[in-house]
């Protein structure tokens, strides 16, 4: 466990440290939550490897082309007797493509890496855990309560290691953009009707403020906003009506984010109110 240990050490020592402001000496460590670090490693892996795939799947075509043009421009050179000519655009862009192929492959294996750290903690804490009620069910003598201690302080530092896991998975979760879309309520959507959405995600908030024009189309202050995947919250979207100095709630809903770790575009509606009368309309890109 000690060699595990300092290897999830020396692989935190690596990251930024304002990635772990939270986990400094002397913080609480919160409680570490493996059943949602696993969907969102499942849902993250899946996601990486949808860009994986289709990143091969274009160098496989410039591959193709490149070819092509090769073969073609050896035929020019020998009917016309002249040098070939320069390929690099379409060289540059194979390469490129297969640095962020790289790239991707390498992601994949750290989050691999840290999710197999992450579990071997979790075994030892759950071997702690029992352990300790084994012995709390036996007579308590000096070694019992010696025992209990030294599993005490090994299921502490098994947590302590599983949360810093956690945060630096966190790191590789990439972002997700946001894009207001505007709210749907056909006959509950009146012109000149005023909203203001507030959505949060742990301490991420977005703000902003929307009006329905005379020709039923929306304007809204602010349309994008980018947000940093949480292991842990889900976003939280509040919506209110805005009448004059008087604020109405139309409703509050959570959504969710394990589904957007995909490569296309997504679009999200959101019952805000119970019966559906008022929805909101996003757009996701990871």
């Amino acid at each position: 466990k000690s060699l595990s240990r300092s290897s999830v050490r020396s692989r935190m020592s690596l990251k930024s440290p304002k990635a772990y402001n939270s986990l400094q000496k002397g913080a609480v460590i919160w409680d570490p939550k493996p059943l949602q670090v696993k969907k969102i490693f499942e849902a993250l892996k899946k996601g990486l490897n949808e860009y994986l795939e289709a990143h091969q799947a274009e160098l496989d075509y410039l591959s193709g082309r490149h070819k092509d043009t090769k073969r073609n421009s050896r035929l020019l050179c020998l009917g016309n007797n002249f040098s070939s000519p320069s390929l690099s655009p379409l060289v540059k862009q194979i390469r490129s493509v297969e640095r962020y192929i790289r790239k991707l492959e390498f992601h994949i294996s750290k989050v691999e890496e840290l999710y197999e750290a992450y579990c071997i903690q979790c075994r030892l804490r759950d071997g702690a855990t029992n352990m300790k009620h084994a012995f709390s069910l036996s007579p308590s003598t000096k070694a019992s309560r010696e025992s209990l201690v030294e599993l005490y302080k090994n299921f502490q530092e098994c947590t302590e290691d599983m949360c810093f896991i956690e945060s630096a998975l966190e790191v590789h979760l990439g972002e997700f953009h946001l894009k207001m879309k505007g709210l749907v309520g056909f006959a509950r959507l009146c012109p000149g009707d005023q909203y203001e959405v507030f959505v949060r995600l742990g301490r991420q908030k977005w703000r902003l403020k929307g009006k329905i024009e005379t020709d039923d189309s929306q304007t809204w202050d602010e349309e994008e906003k980018i947000f940093i995947p949480n292991l842990h919250e889900k976003f939280e979207i509040k919506v209110t009506e805005l009448r004059g100095l008087a604020t109405i709630l139309v409703g509050v809903v959570t959504c969710d984010s394990i589904n957007f770790f995909t490569t296309k575009p997504q679009a999200i509606i959101v019952d805000i109110t119970e019966l559906g009368t008022i929805k909101l309309q996003l757009e996701v890109l990871w």
